[in-house]
């Protein structure tokens, strides 16, 4: 009896070390590994498919590049906040290395989609965005502009660089101006559900009546971003033009509050800024039952949404000016983007 015994317990042990040398002889069988560093192939990626959020985050650099070392006693700039309380990046000049920043990204195949709103009168301003867009927007990268319009045949052929298209989407005619503003949020939901989602990887929804002036690339990426308003970036938070009624779902209180920011720019991961869509869809409509209108529409439902689901990286006015106040100021030393001057009056039907 004692001889089974024995002869048991050695089976045991020798099956176990057999298990422990097998396993020890795969270091690299992990296959729920979150930090693979390889970006996906060109070829896995022709369905676009939802990009497991490792490959987009992980900061790789290809091998043997060379760049200025940072010092972390030498800021780049010290005159600005290039860091907000919850740790997301303020992305200004002299912030980053462009060309590490596209050395990190360009490998990823990524795809940005851009949503823009031409609608009436504002279909004049589609060719200066489009056209200053291919020379300063996500130069290098695959983009598509998705143009809702209630007039296709106002939208221009503009020659768009190699893997950058532009679909066109009806929208219908509204009767009052601020309609577009009540609706962008629903119509921009929509779209990323029936064909964003499955088209791209980051979405940017811009306003039309803009133009570029300067690189504004892949730096601005990230899950949840938010540009800070260029009339309000040195305002105390009494001063921000939030929603203050109570009876709205917008309302902010007087002591509460970050940044104020742009409706004229949002973006992120597709999937973030669809939750962002429709939370600000269904506070709208609340609010219409209530036959109230937040005072800035979209606008002060999105700094609703940002004040407790805060973004992880904002940008600084240099990438959304507004060309009515002259130019920058010496903490801003590029300007980017612009809204161009207009008459308000003239464009805006039915004010």
């Amino acid at each position: 009896m004692l001889f089974f015994i024995a002869i048991g317990s050695l089976l045991l042990h020798w099956t176990f070390y057999l298990n422990y040398s097998f396993q020890r002889q795969q270091p690299f069988s992990t296959p729920k590994s979150k930090h693979l560093l390889v970006p996906l192939p060109a070829h896995a990626r022709s369905e676009k498919q939802s990009i497991p959020r490792c490959i987009i985050e992980d900061r790789v650099l290809p091998l043997g590049e060379h760049y200025k070392q940072p010092y972390s006693l030498s800021p780049q700039r010290t005159d600005v906040l290039t860091v907000t309380p919850w740790l997301a990046p303020i992305v200004c000049e002299g912030t980053f290395d462009p060309a590490i920043i596209d050395n990190i990204y360009k490998p990823l195949n990524l795809t940005i989609a851009t949503t823009v709103f031409a609608v009436a009168k504002y279909t004049r301003f589609l060719r200066d965005f489009l056209e200053t867009a291919e020379q300063h927007y996500m130069v290098g990268f695959k983009v598509h502009y998705y143009i809702f319009t209630d007039q296709p045949k106002q939208v221009p052929e503009v020659a768009l660089a190699p893997g950058r298209e532009l679909s066109v989407i009806l929208v219908p005619k509204f009767n009052r101006w601020e309609e577009i503003s009540l609706r962008r949020m629903e119509i921009i939901q929509n779209a990323i559900e029936e064909r964003i989602h499955k088209e791209a990887d980051y979405i940017y929804c811009l306003d039309v009546d803009m133009k570029f002036h300067n690189r504004w690339g892949p730096e601005v990426l990230d899950s949840l971003v938010a540009v800070i308003h260029p009339g309000y970036y040195m305002a105390n938070r009494e001063h921000l033009t939030y929603e203050r009624r109570l009876a709205s779902t917008a309302y902010i209180p007087m002591d509460q509050g970050d940044f104020y920011y742009s409706r004229a720019m949002f973006g992120g991961r597709v999937e973030d800024v669809l939750k962002v869509t429709k939370t600000c869809r269904v506070n709208q409509d609340l609010d219409k039952r209530n036959n109230l209108e937040a005072v800035w529409k979209e606008e002060s439902h999105l700094n609703k949404y940002l004040l407790h689901r805060k973004p992880t990286k904002l940008l600084s006015p240099e990438y959304l000016w507004d060309d009515l106040k002259g130019n920058p100021p010496s903490q801003i030393k590029l300007k980017r983007f612009s809204a161009i001057v207009k008459d308000l009056k003239e464009v805006r039907e039915n004010v």
